[in-house]
């Protein structure tokens, strides 16, 4: 199972960092030791500045390579949540020095992953989801406002990758990612179903 994150979909997150909305989606990987077991993530000793990034998250249901946009629905069935971890700090330092990205975005726990839900009880073009840090909404996101939808996304990673049953594509964050601080939680929803409850140690 690989992890397939794409970065700067949604235009007011790329602004507020002050990057470039780009032309195609933007691609960087987590190993499967990224997936957080249980509820509580443990702040990594090497950053002082981890920020939330909360995304819907495609599992594939169907692999293949070369996949077409008309048929890119048939290769997933489920939709979930997802939490990307981003030692903020770090990715700075190494975007900085042209490096990649992988130490701030791929350690143990990085990927925190909610239970997955037939994408058929959901209106996948416009799909709302939240997250709550100590029950002050911080992110407040909808699928419509994607630069690229999930079907974009299959086709455009699968010329580069073979996609595999199992496999999961986080698909970006909104606007409103913050950093993370001891004793926080952090509550997602799913339209109006809670599907993810963390503890920040």
């Amino acid at each position: 199972m690989k992890i397939i994150c794409i970065g700067r979909n949604y235009s007011e997150h790329a602004k507020e960092l002050g990057n470039e909305i780009p032309d195609k989606p933007v691609i960087f990987m987590k190993p499967d030791t990224a997936v957080l077991k249980g509820n509580d993530f443990y702040i990594p000793e090497f950053s002082d500045d981890v920020h939330y990034e909360l995304e819907v998250v495609v599992k594939i249901s169907k692999g293949g390579k070369y996949i077409q946009k008309e048929a890119a629905g048939k290769h997933y069935e489920e939709i979930g949540l997802g939490i990307d971890f981003t030692a903020r700090d770090l990715q700075s330092d190494l975007k900085s020095k042209g490096l990649p990205w992988e130490l701030s975005k791929a350690f143990d726990g990085s990927a925190v992953v909610s239970n997955f839900f037939k994408k058929e009880n959901y209106n996948l073009e416009e799909l709302q989801f939240s997250l709550l840090q100590n029950k002050e909404k911080v992110q407040d996101g909808n699928s419509k406002d994607m630069i690229f939808s999930c079907d974009d996304i299959i086709a455009f990673v699968s010329q580069y990758f073979t996609l595999r049953v199992g496999d999961l594509i986080f698909t970006g964050t909104p606007k409103g990612v913050g950093k993370v601080h001891e004793n926080d939680i952090l509550e997602a929803y799913l339209g109006d179903e809670k599907v993810i409850d963390i503890r920040i140690l």
